[in-house]
């Protein structure tokens, strides 16, 4: 039974990382031969289930399974693929995790969320993870202090298993529809056709991440985003937050979502492009930033916005933080070249009451009158019932969050 590897034909400026867009779904008609002869029937964690269907889609293109103990390893060691696999970059490792004993080598196991059939996987090797090597190098910690090391160490399980997808049967249902990259490709390339064919080339589009409902400043920083020097001009970008498994006190993902659509709908900005992504967040900094723009790379980006402290986390006793402020930033401005995706600096930007949203050194040159909104300050509010500004906070997002918090 072959799976479709074919080199995207879409138009689009960005190719896939490794060259190939993978897709690993088949008809109906073949599902029944395919799950004939399992060997075990699994229910998916859901961070299971997010890995699964960006292995599914395409969206960790090259890969085309679970990662075997080399590929682990190398990726772990030195954020790459192995030689034999393209020494291609790649941020953290995609592993299947189990305490079972019973799972071998050449197993073909069913996976399941509830009862929809998700995939069916052939096993290739189990092996013991070295935890504290890979929580020291992807999150630079081992301890549990951070939310990355905590879920490696005490939600992953004893074993990690290599493993092929022989065949995705069907996308999880979600209380929002992640559109695989095939699909929001197309979204993009009808998006920018006729800017195209009026200025003869290719244009740029750029990523916008986000883990948390989207802001007055937020929204500014993405549109302004456009105007970056190392951008073309006509470009668009796709903002496409993650809805999967985040830090524990993160605003769930089914509220996100509510958030994000009456917002697409407020702003009705043809040059903004929505779309969600099914990721589960490790929290962790440089190498996660990686790992996002390999993904949106994907995804049809050729660029990715990056701002301070991104997919940064705090110690959970200490409060201090785990990364500068600027490490995310600089390691991918480091790999922005080889990885063929543009890093574009998110602006500084303050509120000022004379001319509304500028950089802040233009607010220092110009001596304006900053207002600012603590975080704790607006959560209070919000629980409160009290007014908050406009110039922090959508209206629309904030209805949406009284209603679901």
């Amino acid at each position: 039974m072959s799976m479709s590897t074919a080199t995207t034909t879409d138009g689009l400026k960005a190719i896939p990382h490794g060259g190939k867009l993978v897709d690993l779904m088949l008809p109906a008609s073949a599902h029944a031969a395919l799950t004939a002869d399992v060997d075990y029937t699994l229910q998916l964690t859901p961070r299971q289930l997010c890995d699964m269907e960006l292995l599914m889609n395409g969206g960790f293109s090259p890969l085309t399974g679970f990662m075997n103990e080399a590929s682990y390893s190398s990726v772990v060691e030195r954020m790459r693929l192995p030689e034999s696999a393209g020494n291609h970059l790649f941020g953290l490792p995609v592993v299947f995790d189990t305490d079972s004993e019973e799972l071998q080598p050449g197993h073909k196991v069913l996976f399941k969320d509830g009862d929809r059939d998700i995939a069916v996987v052939k096993f290739t090797d189990k092996y013991l993870p070295n935890k504290v090597v890979e929580t020291l190098e992807c999150y630079g910690t081992s301890s549990i202090e951070h939310p990355g090391a905590l879920m490696v160490a005490t939600e992953r399980g004893k074993y990690y298993m290599g493993g092929e997808v022989l065949g995705g049967l069907n996308l999880p249902v979600r209380d929002f529809v992640c559109a695989t990259p095939k699909e929001v490709r197309e979204v993009l390339r009808n998006s920018l056709l006729k800017n195209e064919l009026e200025q003869n080339k290719q244009t740029d589009v750029v990523a916008f991440q986000c883990r948390n409902p989207i802001h007055r400043a937020h929204y500014e920083l993405f549109t302004r985003a456009l105007d970056a020097p190392n951008l073309d001009s006509g470009s668009v970008v796709l903002v496409h937050p993650t809805c999967g498994p985040t830090q524990a006190d993160d605003i769930s993902g089914t509220t996100r979502y509510k958030t994000y659509e009456v917002l697409k709908e407020e702003t009705h900005n043809p040059r903004t492009i929505w779309a969600y992504l099914p990721y589960s967040m490790h929290m962790a900094g440089p190498r996660e930033a990686v790992q996002h723009a390999m993904i949106r790379k994907n995804y049809g980006c050729t660029a990715f916005i990056i701002g301070r402290d991104m997919a940064g986390s705090k110690s959970s006793i200490s409060g201090d933080d785990y990364y500068g402020a600027y490490d995310a930033r600089d390691k991918l401005m480091e790999v922005s070249e080889e990885l063929g995706v543009k890093a574009v600096p998110s602006l500084n930007l303050v509120y000022t009451e004379e001319e509304g949203y500028v950089t802040a050194d233009y607010a220092e040159e110009k001596k304006l009158t900053k207002k600012s909104l603590s975080g704790t300050k607006f959560r209070k509010a919000l629980r409160a019932g009290e007014d908050i500004p406009e110039w922090f906070a959508f209206p629309s997002v904030v209805k949406v969050l009284r209603e679901n918090i």
